[in-house]
């Protein structure tokens, strides 16, 4: 049994965008990587996946202003940085590196996380609370932000969401029902059925349910899951003197904190076993 970690990459880089310390135009670089060792540290992986997000094909057919009350600004320079930190791990960190051109990554780490690593301990680390519908015995969620394992609900948490909604993915719940009352309809089949059946509601209850659950992967779809992992040992010289330029003092001035960075990502090497993850047909 493996100890498996997946991290929603996006996820992680937009919390770096928010959190830490200034360092100018590649404050959100200086703030992933100052964070990104540490969690690397806490869970000492055998294997670590980095997934990153996909166009959500399918749910955009279903509804096309899924996600699109979203308003992105790039005044801090913002893409550049995030494409600048997805090409810095590439090169440089011993991650599986995941993407899907047509699944969000939602769907593919909770893919990874049921099919391919079902027999391993799995954790995910994201602040997004929809991967609680992924939390099994062996499968735990750690938010980043509260730095805190979350627990599943005492109720089906896709229902609950598919009632109230979620304004965050532009998904709209039903008028009047908040999350009290929609644990209420829950609890009772009943009250749930003599609800669903009234007007169009169970047509918007399964749209939603839909839109909320996390999409399985047909045997076409796994393959065309794209995977990038190092070749080679990362050049750490390299990589220590982008830092340099980028005036990252606090990871790279003191020789004790570089060596502590390093030697986090040469054990997660290590540790990696190449025969396991590259098979996605499970």
């Amino acid at each position: 049994m493996k100890n498996i970690l997946l991290l929603d990459a996006y996820n992680l880089i937009y919390r770096a965008r928010y959190s830490g310390m200034n360092k100018g135009n590649n404050s959100t670089v200086f703030n992933f990587f100052r964070g990104i060792r540490p969690l690397v540290e806490k869970f000492n992986p055998d294997i670590t996946y980095f997934v990153l997000e996909g166009r959500p094909k399918k749910r955009l057919e279903v509804s096309p202003d899924y996600k699109g009350q979203r308003v992105y600004t790039d005044k801090d320079d913002f893409n550049r940085q995030r494409k600048e930190i997805i090409s810095l791990v590439k090169e440089y960190l011993p991650f599986v590196v995941v993407k899907h051109d047509d699944f969000e990554c939602d769907d593919i780490i909770n893919h990874l996380a049921v099919n391919n690593h079902k027999n391993d301990n799995v954790t995910i680390v994201s602040s997004d609370t929809d991967f609680i519908q992924s939390i099994k015995e062996n499968i735990k969620l750690y938010n980043p932000v509260q730095k805190k394992f979350l627990e599943a609900t005492t109720y089906d948490y896709v229902s609950w969401k598919s009632l109230v909604g979620d304004k965050s993915d532009n998904i709209e719940g039903f008028k009047g029902i908040g999350n009290k009352k929609a644990q209420k309809l829950l609890s009772d089949n009943n009250a749930l059925e003599d609800f669903l059946i009234k007007e169009n509601n169970r047509d918007i209850y399964n749209r939603n349910t839909f839109m909320i659950k996390f999409h399985e992967l047909n045997n076409s779809e796994i393959t065309s899951i794209q995977l990038h992992s190092l070749s080679n040992k990362p050049d750490w010289n390299n990589l220590k003197q982008i830092f340099i330029d980028y005036e990252f003092n606090s990871i790279t001035k003191k020789d004790k904190t570089w060596n502590n960075f390093i030697n986090t990502f040469d054990n997660l090497e290590r540790n990696m076993k190449y025969d396991n993850w590259n098979s996605f047909t499970k």
